[in-house]
């Protein structure tokens, strides 16, 4: 199959996405309205004998200090048929493409899972001393041609750092955590959780906790909520402003995109998150709780209300985005993968980023700026 790329529209970019079974959240035309500070260009392949869209990309760039080079950002992206045996074809015309457009260096994240492990697995992980990260545990499930992809890209020119690149954009998470709702009961899915989880589930029923969803006008709470928990887990706290312009930016695109959740006890909100739709892929996206009312175990019964509002709307599976590798007890980030775990989904394991630099010397620059911010 020869290919043609070119920029397209807004319409067709999202009429090509929304023919997918799913796509990332980050490769919707509307993305780019959420990263206001980048620049965006919609581009589009086409099957030069049938003229049909076959493939799309959400280029984001980001302008280098002082000069006008960019870096061409692709999160979770392009989306394309990255099994095609002539991947060159694909990648190539992008490069030549990015490259006219003053790009110095381009940064892209394939959707393609290498590895996935399921939650038993990694519990006797957890209880095994020798067992320090995933990766010392044998995967339950393998997809031999992620290596034939990145085996190309190497041979290609495409790198890939152990931060994952430059660090110029949001880096994305390599290892995410996923429940499979596909040819699945409800009732399996709740089955399959620890039984921590479950009883938490219980606890919050009894005592009352009731979970709802909300709106534009409830970002204030959410932010109030999002702020505390910042403190508590020491990280930088992104503005309200943000979250007004992803709710606005997102539901403009699609009424359904972004859901805001809260669970709530004695009319007090507890915690927060905030649900993204693309097709059967429903992500769990931003989390927050107060230090107040932890007993009641309001963050389970949230999940479970969103898990539960992800199969009624017919999701494959509902993502509750990053985890560390890391299955050490002592680190700060086992917590995470511990909580999610509970759910009994599975841990899966994404190509990473890849960065080409176009300009090796504004390359190396970057990565030199970059690591002394």
């Amino acid at each position: 199959m020869s290919l043609t790329l070119r920029t397209i529209s807004r319409e067709q970019h999202l009429a090509y996405i929304q023919s997918l079974p799913s796509a990332s959240h980050m490769q919707v035309p509307a993305w780019s309205d959420v990263k206001a500070e980048w620049r965006a260009e919609n581009l589009g392949w086409f099957d030069d004998r049938t003229d049909e869209m076959v493939g799309a990309g959400l280029v984001l760039y980001r302008q280098l200090p002082k000069i006008k080079r960019y870096l061409a950002y692709l999160p979770e992206g392009p989306v394309i048929n990255w099994f095609a045996p002539n991947l060159q074809e694909w990648i190539e015309p992008m490069l030549a493409h990015l490259k006219q457009q003053g790009a110095f260096s381009v940064k892209m994240g394939p959707p393609v899972i290498i590895r996935r492990w399921e939650a038993t697995t990694i519990k006797k992980g957890i209880q095994d001393p020798d067992v320090k990260r995933l990766r010392d545990l044998e995967a339950d499930f393998i997809e031999p041609r992620a290596f034939e992809v990145a085996d190309k890209l190497r041979r290609m020119g495409w790198q890939q750092g152990e931060d994952g690149g430059a660090g110029f954009g949001d880096v994305q998470p390599r290892y995410v955590y996923q429940v499979p709702l596909a040819n699945r009961s409800l009732e399996e899915v709740h089955k399959n959780f620890n039984q921590l989880w479950r009883r938490n589930i219980k606890k919050a029923e009894k005592a009352g906790v009731e979970v709802v969803q909300g709106g534009y006008d409830d970002l204030p709470e959410w932010q109030r909520l999002y702020e505390i928990t910042a403190v508590r887990d020491h990280f930088r706290p992104r503005p309200l402003s943000y979250f007004e312009r992803m709710w606005t930016a997102l539901n403009s695109e699609d009424p359904n995109r972004m859901r805001l959740y809260f669970a709530r006890h004695n009319g007090v909100n507890l915690s927060a998150a905030t649900m993204l739709i693309v097709g059967g892929h429903v992500w769990y996206s931003y989390g927050a709780s107060d230090n107040i009312g932890r007993e009641v175990r309001p963050s389970n019964a949230m999940q479970w209300r969103m898990l539960r509002d992800a199969y009624a709307l017919g999701a494959t599976v509902y993502d509750l985005r990053g985890i560390s590798d890391s299955l050490d007890e002592t680190d700060h980030l086992f917590g995470l993968i511990q909580f999610k775990v509970g759910t009994g989904g599975q841990a899966a394991e994404y190509l990473g980023e890849w960065d080409f630099p176009l300009n090796k010397l504004l390359h190396k620059a970057l990565d030199i700026y970059m690591s002394r911010r």
